[in-house]
């Protein structure tokens, strides 16, 4: 496989102020620019990427996948797939969840939350993640990063209907839902192995000095990011990848 490094990103380790303390990496958000900007550049330094190297995504809860030749934000997508040594490709969310991929000399990553993963962005990116490496899903791998956990994800009957029965739990009167499950359900289905699938279980709502959740805090929050990119000084091939996943930065 390509030498990547990735990580899943806290809230922890930046310069933003209250409500976004402290490592919030979003600009959609009302957090000053300025301090986005220096905690981006604090995690990609961590990872030995620079600062324009980045690539980001629109995430508009769909299932479309763009491939990444260079730096630069892609509007209409949720999933990204490179094979360019040096580009770190960011997902972000505050609840959904980031899935990560390597397969062969590819990487993607891929934002999914409960639209995304019934629309199929998971299983779309590692579709891409394969056709791009020139592998099959069985020799991929993938890791699936903090996100809002069943033992905090409520829905209702009308979202509760679009999904299979093993991803609901069903406490009296209420309804929660599994998103890792239904994502890796999705992935397993389209080819992966079971045992190649990696989870943090962390869950953002329950952690609310490590992430940020945007339906604890109802809107008013940061974003944390899952990041990863090719080695833009590759070893050599008989070594193993270097990884930081679930890193604390």
């Amino acid at each position: 496989m390509a030498c990547a490094r990735m990580c899943f990103t806290t809230r922890m380790g930046g310069v933003s102020r209250p409500p976004w303390d402290y490592l919030n990496l979003a600009r959609s958000t009302a957090d000053a620019p300025e301090s986005v900007a220096e905690n981006r550049r604090r995690v990609l330094e961590s990872l030995g990427f620079v600062p324009d190297s980045l690539v980001t995504l629109g995430q508009v809860h769909g299932a479309r996948v763009a491939r990444a030749h260079q730096s630069g934000h892609h509007p209409e997508c949720d999933g990204v797939v490179s094979r360019a040594p040096g580009l770190a490709l960011a997902v972000a969310g505050a609840d959904c969840l980031p899935i990560l991929y390597e397969a062969g000399r590819a990487v993607g990553a891929a934002h999914a939350g409960w639209r995304g993963t019934e629309a199929g962005v998971a299983e779309a990116a590692l579709q891409a993640v394969c056709e791009l490496a020139g592998v099959g899903p069985g020799e991929v791998r993938v890791h699936l990063g903090p996100c809002i956990r069943s033992c905090c994800y409520q829905i209702g009957p009308e979202v509760a209907a679009r999904f299979p029965a093993e991803t609901l739990i069903h406490r009296h009167d209420s309804v929660h839902f599994d998103l890792p499950a239904a994502a890796r359900l999705r992935l397993i289905a389209a080819g992966l192995r079971p045992e190649a699938i990696e989870d943090t279980g962390a869950c953002t709502a329950c952690e609310a000095s490590r992430y940020y959740s945007h339906r604890r805090d109802r809107g008013l929050t940061g974003r944390q990011w899952g990041v990863i990119g090719i080695d833009p000084t590759p070893l050599d091939d008989t070594l193993t990848s270097r990884t930081r996943s679930g890193a604390a930065l």
